[in-house]
């Protein structure tokens, strides 16, 4: 189900737009003092209360679809109607809904206002993201058919056109239909003038007028001609929405065209079509959208008038739409007639050319790298990788390269023979190249390591040092080691840099190596908190937050200021990666609070707004929610009884021994979709994770309850019986319906988790 909302200063044109269609059908009405009243009554009471406010943002229009030949009853559909408004925030506003039939999707039109009996505007925030949300319960309570979510696979609704019929006058079905298009249109381009747009709206049938009225006011119109007995009068754009009148679509046209990205988007455009005619021997031109789309990504259009192709039209990533000519003279199909001027022959590379070697160098370094991060036993620098490389180790890599397969699709057979010696015979070179550039690169990376040891020792961020070899745990979590007063990368002894330290009472056996991806953010964030690095912020992931969980051993002997300043900043970098998982669940600013709660996040009210905090970081350290999440959540009218209702779901998860960053780490792994990841935490180490029950029911039809089964299949017979009763009793647990009498079994009671120790004093207040 698809829901719409538009947001308006008066109400009567939509009045008289809903009740105007022939065969509408009034369902009912919410919040009304009886359901037995005139329609014209009820638009009166709710011009009324809307003009006790003077916000531009009076009245909601509220559009429900359901998907194409999906089918409901009335009275269905008015319950439907009903839950979205309570869940959206309507609950206790007048609105009624209105059943319209005109077109081949069923839907209804829902009218109310944003201003409560008291005068007051209601919250309007993240209502787009919320109606999505919002959308997705129904169709599961009453089995409707859910509709694509991502924009990738939203297609403009071309079957909406009203069918062959001789009624020209049908003008409610032909603006909804105009509207809809128009929308969407402008949406996913950025057009530059109404000659465009008519370009790009003739494919759904609708004819682009513009106007001039006796003032001079310029203006635009709309009409339908489907070529197959159905055309309409043209309708003024105006009359099909306020936002579509000749002067504001001007204004939209005029702010592209000023854009100062334009001319950058041009020039990317020209180089890529330059390079593409610089690979190239000869171009069919029926040939070149294939070609363009395989090579750059570029989507285009073939201006085809009469079986002749006069140009191209390019539909940019960014949203641009440029036509051939806008990008030179000398990259028109005409003018480059030794390209495509050759009649019928073949699509052809030119394996001589200057960009042909281009593209095999760059063939040869994909794939040298490629075979570096594929390797099983991935041990050793990148450039230590390449020594030992021949050319026979990545023949796998480039035959299964998609770039290699397009270079080899415009060849003859003779030329493949020829690419592949040339491929051989360039290798050498690109070899070394690779090689020398990375060992720069690696002694610039030691170096900088040893670096940030030394302002980290300075500044005294760890309580670590030397006499009881405590310094180690710096080392490790900065992806080095330390041996016979030399520095060293931890998987690599190829470079060293002095360090004259003495013999460290290191333990025999060191600590298992850590993954690169943590070691790198371990660095961000050091390098963040010493040189205030405004920058690194921005690179900084959802993992900062788990750096305790990974480096135990450093991060409990990090100095208090220190301490607080970073689990301020990981805070803030979980909290960006939380609200895009919550998205799609989240229909109102109560779900934002739960779904964080559920995860052991809770909110406080301070003197400069609302801040959240955690029960895996120290009670004082806090992260000051943005100014707009600050108005979403101080919307909640009962906000204060909220915030109380937050202990319980947090004692909860302590009194079950679930505030734990494992626990925490392995809800993060099934919102990312490692389920065969999780299946093992759940079976393997009983580590239940923490997620909303309505998100850890999604992940376990998306694929974890299969994940869990396979889990418990792949063991032999005699571990299977023990397996099985945790992998139940997993899935029971996951879902807050044990199936089992499992004793909880807090497996993290070790080095590398447990926190109990640093947090004696930790105390939740609200």
């Amino acid at each position: 189900m698809i829901a719409k909302i538009i947001y308006g200063q008066t109400c009567r044109g939509t009045l008289d737009y809903i009740l105007g269609k022939e065969g509408m059908q009034v369902l009912g009405y919410g919040n009304t003092f009886s359901q037995d009243i005139p329609p014209k009554f009820f638009g009166s009471l709710l011009h009324f209360q809307g003009q006790r406010n003077a916000t531009k943002n009076r009245y909601a229009h509220i559009s429900l679809n359901l998907p194409h030949d999906e089918h409901v009853d009335d009275s269905t559909f008015f319950e439907i109607s009903k839950e979205y408004m309570e869940k959206m925030g309507y609950g206790e506003q007048p609105f009624m809904v209105v059943r319209h039939n005109d077109t081949k999707h069923e839907h209804v039109h829902i009218l109310t206002t944003n201003v409560n009996d008291k005068g007051q505007v209601l919250s309007l925030y993240n209502s787009k993201r919320r109606s999505m949300a919002t959308t997705g319960y129904p169709e599961t309570k009453y089995n409707l058919e859910p509709v694509p979510r991502t924009k990738q696979e939203k297609q403009l609704p071309i079957f909406r056109l009203p069918e062959t019929r001789t009624n020209n006058d049908d003008i409610q079905g032909t603006r909804y239909y105009i509207q809809d298009v128009l929308n969407r249109i402008l949406q996913r381009y950025k057009v530059r003038s109404f000659e465009e747009l008519a370009r790009l709206v003739k494919p759904y049938h609708i004819e682009v007028r513009q106007t001039q009225s006796t003032t001079g006011r310029a203006g635009v119109a709309f009409g339908l001609d489907n070529r197959q007995g159905y055309r309409t009068r043209f309708i003024n754009g105006s009359r099909i929405h306020r936002q579509m009148s000749g002067p504001k679509l001007q204004r939209i046209f005029d702010s592209h065209k000023r854009s100062k990205l334009l001319p950058m988007h041009r020039k990317r455009l020209l180089k890529q079509i330059g390079t593409t005619y610089d690979l190239f021997k000869t171009i069919r031109p029926h040939d070149l959208k294939e070609v363009l789309k395989e090579y750059k990504g570029m989507d285009i259009e073939l201006d085809i008038k009469r079986d002749t192709i006069e140009g191209y039209t390019i539909y940019d990533k960014s949203g641009y739409v440029f036509r051939e000519k806008e990008l030179g003279k000398h990259l028109s199909m005409q003018k480059r007639l030794d390209i495509f001027g050759n009649g019928d022959a073949w699509t052809e590379i030119n394996i001589h050319s200057k960009q042909f070697l281009i593209e095999m160098q760059k063939l040869i370094r994909e794939a040298i790298r490629t075979s570096y991060l594929k390797s099983k036993q991935k041990k050793g620098l990148l450039s230590e990788h390449i020594e030992t490389l021949s050319f026979t180790d990545i023949v796998p890599i480039l035959m299964e390269s998609e770039k290699h397969r397009f270079l080899e699709k415009y060849m003859s057979s003779e030329q493949k023979h020829l690419f592949r010696k040339n491929l051989q015979e360039t290798f050498p070179k690109i070899q070394q190249r690779i090689h020398d550039t990375e060992t720069i690169k690696e002694k610039e990376a030691l170096q900088g390591k040893f670096d940030l040891i030394g302002d980290v020792l300075r500044k005294g961020v760890f309580n670590v040092g030397a006499t009881d070899g405590s310094v180690r745990h710096l080392f490790q979590a900065l992806g080095v080691k330390y041996r016979n007063n030399k520095l060293l990368f931890n998987d690599s002894e190829k470079y060293s840099l002095p360090v004259p330290l003495g013999n460290l009472p290191f333990p025999k056996k060191m600590e298992e190596h850590v993954s690169n991806g943590f070691v790198r953010q371990n660095h961000l964030m050091l390098e963040m908190m010493i040189k205030q690095d405004v920058d690194n912020v921005s690179k900084q992931t959802a993992i900062s937050f788990f750096l305790p969980m990974v480096f135990p051993g450093l991060f409990k002997r990090m100095n208090s200021d220190y301490r607080q300043r970073y689990e301020r900043l990981a805070l803030g970098a979980y909290l960006k990666h939380a609200e895009r998982m919550h998205a799609s669940f989240e229909k109102s600013p109560k779900d934002y609070i739960a779904f964080f709660n559920a995860k052991g996040f809770y909110f406080e009210k301070g003197e400069s707004g609302i801040n959240i905090k955690s029960i895996y970081t120290n009670i004082n350290s806090s992260y000051k929610m943005p100014k707009r999440t600050n108005l979403y959540l101080g919307s909640i009218p009962d906000l204060e009884t909220t915030l109380k209702q937050q202990q319980p779901v947090l004692e909860n998860l302590i009194k079950n021994r679930r505030d734990n960053l494992k626990n925490l780490w392995a809800g993060h792994l099934m919102e990312l979709g490692h389920y065969d990841r999780v299946a093992y935490m759940l079976t393997n180490e009983s580590v239940y994770p923490n997620l909303d029950r309505k998100a850890t029911i999604h992940h376990m039809d998306k694929g974890l309850r299969k994940a869990i089964q396979e889990r418990i299949a792949s063991k032999n017979t005699f571990k299977q019986n023990r397996l099985l009763r945790k992998g139940v009793y997993a899935i029971g647990s996951l879902l807050d319906k044990p199936t089992g009498n499992q004793e909880d079994y807090n497996g993290f009671k070790d080095e590398l988790t447990d926190y109990t120790k640093r947090r004696k004093n930790r105390g939740i207040s609200f």
